[in-house]
Parts: structure tokens; sequence; C-alpha cells
């Protein structure tokens, strides 16, 4: 097959597009949670996982003949979350130009709820909210998430408990009140 002005060759570059096509959409969902409702640094950390993803993806017998990596779509959510939990390691994270999270366009009713919610995520650490949005939005293996986080199993049981406790304190009785509606 002809190479393409630095892509590899045609099938990978297809096989790639036609990938970040179907995974986009759910990494950014993913993102969103991570960032407290931030879709501007959400669409960040998914373009900087999809050309990670583009820059493995054209290494020869990475993902054709010896297929190093299985599940390119677990893969790419380990990018993501570890490109989450470096950003915000950077001095630039701390910036925020506006003081609270906006109105979320959402189904009607849940608006409150949703908002309570994506401001509670975003008081607690960045690996807090990472545990977390894994474990209980993405659903993924106490093992998974330790393998993703590049952290023991035990510290993601250990991070797990304590951030729901925190999270639990942050909402209060306003979860209960805004879930009863």
């Amino acid at each position: 097959m002809a190479s393409t002005a630095g892509r590899g060759t045609d099938a990978e570059y297809t096989d790639y597009t036609e990938f970040a096509a179907a995974r986009s959409g759910h990494l950014f969902r993913s993102a969103c949670l991570l960032t407290g409702g931030d879709t501007h640094l959400a669409e960040d950390l998914v373009q900087e996982t999809l050309s990670r993803m583009y820059t493995v993806w054209r290494r020869p017998g990475r993902f054709f003949g010896g297929r190093a990596i299985e599940n390119p779509a677990g893969y790419a959510q380990g990018v993501l979350y570890r490109q989450f939990v470096s950003h915000h390691r950077r001095r630039s994270a701390g910036e925020r130009p506006i003081a609270e999270v906006p109105d979320l366009p959402g189904p009607e009713g849940d608006g409150a709820l949703r908002v309570a919610l994506l401001t509670a995520l975003a008081a607690l650490t960045p690996r807090d909210r990472a545990v977390l949005v894994l474990r209980y939005w993405e659903d993924v293996s106490v093992e998974e998430s330790a393998e993703i986080l590049r952290c023991s199993a035990g510290a993601v049981r250990t991070r797990s408990a304590r951030a729901l406790a925190r999270l639990r304190a942050l909402l209060g009785d306003s979860l209960q009140d805004l879930s009863v509606r």
C-alpha cells in the first residue's frame, strides 16, 4: 500500500479515523465528568488523547501484526485519565475564568441534580474524581482502575471510599432533595 505524507498506510489511517470517530463521543462524556463540566478542557483532553493514540497507532506492529495493545478503546480511556491527572499537575491548571459552574442543558427536571453533582465532583481532587468516574460512571473494576491510574488495587479501594465519603459530605441533604423531585 502507498504511504501518505507521514501518516502510515491508507488502511492504517482509515482504521484510525474510524476508531477516533467511534470513540470520541464516549471519551468526551468521560472527560466532561472528570473536568466537572468544563467542556473546553474536556475537548482539549480528548484532542490530546486522540493525538497520542494516533502516534501509537502508527508504530509498526503496535496494532497490526504484533497487536501489543489488544484493546485500543481501553488504552485510549487510560490515556484520557492520565492526561486529566497530569493536567492538574501543571502550574496553569489552577486558572479559572469563571467562579461557578453554569447551568448545563439537560433533560427536564434533572438540571439541578446534574449541576449539584458536577459542582461536588469539581470540589474533589483530580485523582479522587478520576477514581469515582472510572469506578462508578465507567463501571471499571478495581483492578482495571488500578492499572489505568498506575497505582495498587488497595489504593483504588481506599481512594474510592474516601472520595465517596467526601462527596456525600459535600452534597449533604441536597442530593436527596434533588433526586426526590
